[in-house]
Order: C-alpha cells, then sequence, then structure tokens
C-alpha cells in the first residue's frame, strides 16, 4: 500500500494565493525610471503569462488602488503605492536623522521627547529620549498608539495630506468631543504648534516635522504640568519648534509658508 503525496485542497489554495502575492510583486517590480508604464501585453510577454491572465491582474491592481490607468492607455503606480513608497522612505529618514535632535532637546527642556509616525488611525510612538538627570522622568512607551485628543495627534490631524480619512476619525467622535478637536486642528494650522494636557498632571507640546512629501513625523516635549507651560510664549515651546523646523529642513521640507518666503528674500 502506497500513502499518497498529492497536496489536499487546503494546501493547493495556500500554494496559489503565495503564487498570485509573487505574480503581484513581479509585475509591481517592472516599473523603473525606464519603464514608468506597462500594458497588459507587455506584462504578459515579460512575465511569461497569457494576454487574459495579465489583464486580470492588472485590473485587480487598479482596484486596489496599487495601478492606475495611465495616459498611454496602460498601467503606473497607484496611489496606494505611491503613499506606501513615501511613508516608506520618510519614515527611515526621520528615524535616522531625528535622534540627535531629541536628544539635544531633552537635555535643552530637561524633559522627555517623543517623535511619533502616524500608524493606520492615529500617531504611534517610535521614538524616545529621557533627560534622566531630571527629577522626575515621564515615561512613554515605544509603540504606543496615541489618542484623537493628544497634542501629536492633533498635529497630524491638521496637516495629513488625507484630510478626508481625518474629518472621517473625528466624526467617530461624540458631538461635543468632535467640535472640541475640530476647534484645536483649526488652531494647530494657524499656529503651527499644540500643547495639550495628555494624562492628568502631564502636559505635551508637539509640532509637525515635513519632509518633501508632506507630514512625516510629529515631535513633542512631555512633562508634568508643574514644570511644563502650555502657554504659547513658554521656552520648551520654541525649543520644539525650533527642533522641529531645523529638522523639516534636513529632511527637504518647509515647516511653515513663510519659510519659503524667507527663501525667496
Amino acid at each position: 500500500m502506497t500513502r499518497s503525496t498529492r497536496p489536499s485542497a487546503p494546501d493547493r489554495g495556500d500554494q496559489a494565493d503565495i503564487q498570485a502575492v509573487s505574480r503581484v510583486s513581479q509585475i509591481l517590480s517592472l516599473f523603473d525610471t525606464a519603464t514608468p508604464e506597462v500594458t497588459a501585453a507587455g506584462v504578459a510577454e515579460r512575465l511569461g503569462l497569457n494576454r487574459t491572465t495579465a489583464y486580470r491582474y492588472c485590473t485587480s491592481l487598479v482596484a486596489a488602488g496599487l495601478l492606475e490607468r495611465g495616459r498611454e492607455g496602460g498601467y503606473v503606480p497607484g496611489g496606494l503605492l505611491l503613499q506606501l513608497g513615501a511613508h516608506a522612505i520618510g519614515h527611515r529618514r526621520v528615524l535616522n536623522l531625528a535622534p540627535h535632535h531629541m536628544q539635544a532637546l531633552s537635555r535643552a527642556t530637561r524633559s522627555s521627547v517623543v517623535l511619533s509616525l502616524w500608524g493606520l488611525t492615529g500617531p504611534v510612538v517610535s521614538r524616545v529620549e529621557e533627560d534622566i538627570s531630571s527629577v522626575v522622568i515621564v515615561s512613554v512607551r515605544v509603540g504606543s498608539h496615541l489618542p484623537l485628543d493628544t497634542a501629536q495627534s492633533k498635529i497630524f490631524l491638521a496637516y495629513h495630506a488625507d484630510q478626508l480619512s481625518m474629518e472621517r476619525l473625528m466624526a467617530n467622535l461624540p458631538g461635543a468631543a468632535r467640535e472640541e478637536l475640530r476647534a484645536a486642528v483649526e488652531r494647530v494650522r494657524a499656529v503651527g504648534h499644540c500643547s495639550a494636557m495628555s494624562t492628568p498632571g502631564v502636559v505635551a507640546a508637539a509640532a509637525p516635522v515635513f519632509d518633501e512629501y508632506g507630514i512625516c513625523a510629529s515631535i513633542a516635549v512631555v512633562g508634568p504640568d508643574n514644570t511644563l507651560s502650555m502657554s504659547d510664549d513658554a521656552p520648551e515651546l520654541r525649543a520644539i519648534t525650533d527642533t522641529a523646523r531645523e529638522l523639516t529642513h534636513e529632511l527637504g521640507g518647509h515647516y511653515r509658508p513663510d519659510d519659503l518666503d524667507r527663501q525667496a528674500g
């Protein structure tokens, strides 16, 4: 008696899923500086597929936002693909450049400094610098997801490129909280920074960091409310905005419209 080695139906399904993911990767890898647009026929020829299969893959990728119809009748990288690429590049660069700025800011303000990146529905703490010489240290855990009413969340809500998604997030809040948050976000757009009570007794002063694609991070000084002021003229707030501006310039972005005015002058 011999044992069958033919894969079971679930195994074949798993293999088909893996093959589909691999095929999508191969299609997306066809794009480069010399190939800004591809056609279904070109995909079929270069990957050894029949044209019907290649067309089905391309139309599915359009539906998923990974490809878009190009002007020449073919396909070009879609909005989701461009967003993910910019997101990944921005994250890597800001995380590489931020540490020495954060260390200097932490020493200057004798406070914890937090850098957050945007996740699926809010900021995620990605790096923390603590001033160990301070009598009271406010600790923030890397990987923490920040609520929408925090200073760093308001920064992202004000400057995120996808304002429709930001409005949808705010729309989930109860009426009074929603309107209060919208007013706070409008103020962030007007002044370029935000101070808020993150938890009872703890204040955060935050500012946006931009690269050439737009906002890529928020940076904040966090400390006890008896040492960190929420006033617009607080020295810690000036320090955080100066740091955000310096980091923005290193990333090739523009912190505020007046930066462009100064450069033009």
